[in-house]
């Protein structure tokens, strides 16, 4: 399970406990056409608000009318999507959510996109990192939904192109019955972790795996732009036995197969569920932040059906369940001052210390062509 991941301008406060502003086929259809979804003369597909279409009700009603969404590659256990399309659906019984390649990349939410464009099979919504996201805005819907002010003008895109959803901090899983507790990225090369290092993906094409380098990089004295410090440091890992070249998921750390596994905070924060030794460790020495972007495919076969799944992730209800699954969701500072954030999932988050390393966009541009020719033969 991975993730694409990018960067831009914004950080978690180091507390960990707010977000601040710094800066599958089927046959062709004429679902995407967005006619049979409209209210008052005004077509979903191009609706850049609820009220443009007539109202939030006539919105439910379009999209009840669909009865279809599809979403892709979210997996359940991703920031407590399951539990999201789960309250979608009891929300709104008559529309059904096709969940497809839950465990897929970003850049294979967009390959997909364009393979099915047309057909009623395609993605409706977007879940991607800032790498993927930000190269792709053409192919995005511009849409405001209603809580769309309460969001930082620095995390969102001015016409509702993009938004972003939630973010956490780049951490180090482990289980404490199986090894011993790292105090930095640097013990990762002791004989204790022999075999046991796991990060989650392929940082070429991964973005959690993309920030893990960005992260081991900065703790080895390297920048989040200038990978070759982190490069070096898993190509000494592997040298040392120590790298393990496995996709880590749920399975694999409950049953010892990933004892430690680089990866986002909110990710390795939800196994301690079923494994009760897992533990979360955030090196104060890297502390890298990121958001993951939310978008609206404007080839969408249920353009009414994606405005509504959009109402929902930034309602209060939307927001607290990805806070419940251990990420930061952007209008947490919003919600806070209203007092409609879910204090106490709010207070589960793991603890960080240390300065916010925030990525740029030129940080990950740089950083993605450096690993685009040296990862594969450094590391493999």
């Amino acid at each position: 399970m991975f993730r694409p991941l990018g960067s831009r301008a914004g950080v978690l406060a180091a507390a960990g406990l707010t977000a601040l502003a710094l800066v599958a086929c089927s046959p062709p259809t004429d679902e995407g056409s967005g006619d049979s979804s409209s209210s008052g003369g005004s077509s979903a597909k191009t609706a850049t608000s609820a009220e443009e279409l007539g109202g939030m009700d006539a919105l439910v009603a379009a999209a009840k009318k669909e009865g279809e969404l599809n979403v892709i590659a979210l997996p359940p256990d991703w920031a407590n999507y399951g539990e999201v399309i789960k309250a979608f659906q009891a929300k709104y019984p008559e529309i059904k959510v096709t969940s497809d390649q839950p465990d897929a990349s970003s850049a294979d939410e967009i390959a997909t996109a364009k393979r099915l464009k047309g057909q009623s099979g395609a993605p409706d919504v977007f879940d991607l990192g800032a790498a993927v996201a930000l190269a792709n805005t053409d192919m995005y819907a511009k849409y405001k939904v209603a809580t769309f002010n309460d969001i930082p003008a620095d995390f969102k895109d001015a016409d509702g192109a993009w938004v972003n959803d939630y973010g956490g901090y780049m951490s180090i899983g482990y289980d404490s019955a199986k090894v011993p507790a790292p105090t930095s990225v640097k013990d990762l090369l002791k004989a204790d972790y022999k075999g046991k290092v796991a990060l989650n993906g392929n940082p070429t094409e991964a973005g959690a795996a993309f920030a893990g380098v960005q992260m081991v990089s900065i703790s080895e004295g390297g920048t989040a732009g200038d990978l070759t410090k982190g490069v070096d440091f898993f190509k000494q890992l592997k040298s040392a036995g120590n790298f393990l070249p496995v996709d880590p998921t749920a399975a694999t750390v409950e049953s010892g197969q990933t004892p430690l596994v680089i990866d986002w905070d909110y990710l390795n924060a939800a196994y301690s569920a079923k494994l009760p030794t897992w533990k979360v460790f955030v090196p104060k020495e890297a502390v890298v932040a990121g958001y993951y972007y939310q978008a609206i495919n404007a080839d969408a076969p249920h353009p009414a059906a994606a405005r509504l799944w959009q109402e929902f992730l930034y309602s209060d209800d939307g927001q607290n369940l990805w806070l419940k699954g251990g990420a930061r969701p952007v209008r947490f500072d919003a919600m806070k001052t209203a007092g409609t954030l879910d204090e106490t999932a709010a207070a589960a988050l793991p603890a960080v210390e240390g300065t916010p390393v925030v990525p740029t966009q030129a940080d990950s541009d740089s950083g993605k062509k450096y690993l685009a020719d040296n990862w594969a033969n450094a590391v493999g």
